[in-house]
């Protein structure tokens, strides 16, 4: 028996030993096998993990079950989630599945799964449920070998973005993910001085849990840029898949106001006129920065598949998420990449011979909240979402792009259900501490209603 609920928007993901286990891997890499004969595609791919526990046992019975419908297996190892889609464009394989967990606490893992460049989500994912119940798969004896890449990838790097003009004193932080290992060989080659945090691969994360998105993940980090005199922080999540960054001073710069960076270069050094790409949690800073920098704003979905595709049918050079996710086209592939971030925005840095916080000393400071993850069954969240999209378009007027923005003139407010675990994601922004209180408690008190509670803060 496969659990239906594992099988998400952008991809596998469950709890080890109940929703996800080997036997549940197994039958994931055959009813793979059988998607690329539905599809056509030459049955040789990569398979790669992250570095939680887990991962060994789940990648053997994958890897099992995609050999048995005759698939050729070449396995990476234990890399970030940006490596497996860097061998897309690098190896000759067809596909690729990382086991990764992403943010997800440590009790989690699950698949991303790609066929060709393209992630498979949404529908195919749920085709690929639909195969893997018919329980009819080919049978083959595919082979199996292994590769490293890491030196290959960081070379590309390097070639990608070059020795840094200004040297810049940096501290890393990998929260013991997978992003460790490559970063310690990467960014000593960009003319940094650099400082490593938690550079280790453990992944029981024995520091803290690896998600920059959240502040007392970055404290470590804000106390070591201060007491070095670091020009800025990085933070890697977990398979080094999105970028935390902290200036000078300690002050996180949350994904909205790093992306404003990465568009203003982009767009001086290509050419104004294009579309950057961004999420529903972003601030009200961005696309007015975006379009003061002659560029066209494009609020779409949250997640790593959907702005992939977004990014493509308007050919945008550049997108970002507020979690941290940054996508670049632009002298790169067009995939989400951490590492990649970081040395470009360090570039970006060291070229403008400034500051982080002189760089967005232009952009108006608003008062907002960070993501808050408030509780809430995956069976309820997306009525919730619903109920919320009926309720205040009576009285204001809503972005339902992905979930419900209630747009109040002087701030807005977001509930949106998370496509990834059972919560409601909401954040709140607007041009006084006085009025974002009076926002978040009118959406507070209505989620109240619903019997959805807000966590203690």
């Amino acid at each position: 028996m496969i659990p239906s609920g594992i099988f998400r928007q952008y991809d596998i993901r469950g709890v080890v030993g109940t929703e996800l286990t080997s036997d549940v891997a197994y039958a994931i890499g055959r009813g793979f096998g059988a998607m690329l004969d539905e599809r056509h595609v030459t049955k040789r791919m990569v398979v790669s993990r992250d570095n939680r526990p887990s991962g060994t046992a789940l990648s053997e019975a994958l890897v099992r079950g995609l050999r048995e419908t005759g698939v050729d297996v070449i396995d990476v190892g234990i890399v970030p989630t940006p490596l497996m889609y860097w061998c897309l464009h690098n190896l000759p394989v067809f596909a690729g599945i990382q086991i990764t967990g992403s943010h997800n606490p440590p009790e989690f893992n699950g698949f991303k799964v790609c066929i060709g460049h393209e992630s498979v989500y949404g529908d195919a994912l749920q085709r690929l449920l639909n195969i893997i119940q018919s329980g009819i798969f080919p049978s083959g004896a595919g082979t199996y070998t292994t590769e490293d890449v890491v030196d290959r990838y960081v070379d590309d790097m390097v070639t990608r973005t070059g020795a840094l003009p200004r040297r810049l004193k940096v501290v890393f932080d990998s929260g013991n993910g997978t992003g460790g290992p490559v970063m310690t060989k990467l960014f000593g080659r960009l003319n940094v001085e650099p400082t490593y945090l938690f550079a280790e691969s453990d992944g029981t994360f024995p520091n803290h849990h690896p998600d920059p998105t959240v502040e007392k993940n970055l404290h470590a980090l804000i106390a070591a840029v201060k007491q070095g005199n670091a020009d800025v922080g990085i933070a890697f999540d977990g398979d080094a898949d999105r970028i935390g960054i902290v200036d000078a001073r300690g002050t996180i710069i949350w994904g909205d106001y790093l992306l404003i960076l990465y568009a203003r270069d982009v767009l001086a050094r290509t050419g104004k006129g294009q579309s950057i790409i961004f999420d529903v949690k972003c601030s009200q800073a961005l696309p007015d920065a975006i379009t003061k920098a002659g560029g066209v704003p494009v609020m779409w979905k949250t997640g790593h598949s959907l702005i992939k595709e977004k990014m493509k049918s308007v050919h945008a050079p550049l997108a970002g998420e507020m979690s941290g996710h940054m996508f670049f086209t632009e002298g790169f592939y067009g995939h989400d990449d951490a590492l990649y971030g970081a040395a470009r925005i360090l570039r970006i840095i060291s070229q403008a011979d400034a500051a982080v916080h002189d760089l967005l000393s232009d952009i108006p400071t608003y008062h907002s909240t960070p993501e808050i993850r408030v509780d809430c069954p995956d069976a309820k969240k997306f009525d919730v979402v619903a109920a919320a999209t009926k309720h205040f378009k009576a009285l204001y007027n809503v972005i339902d792009v992905d979930g419900v923005r209630i747009e109040y003139g002087d701030g807005w407010g977001l509930i949106r259900a998370s496509n990834t675990q059972p919560i409601l994601v909401v954040r709140f922004e607007a041009t006084s501490q006085a009025r974002l209180d009076t926002i978040c408690a009118e959406v507070e008190g209505w989620l109240l209603t619903q019997g959805v509670v807000f966590p203690a803060r």
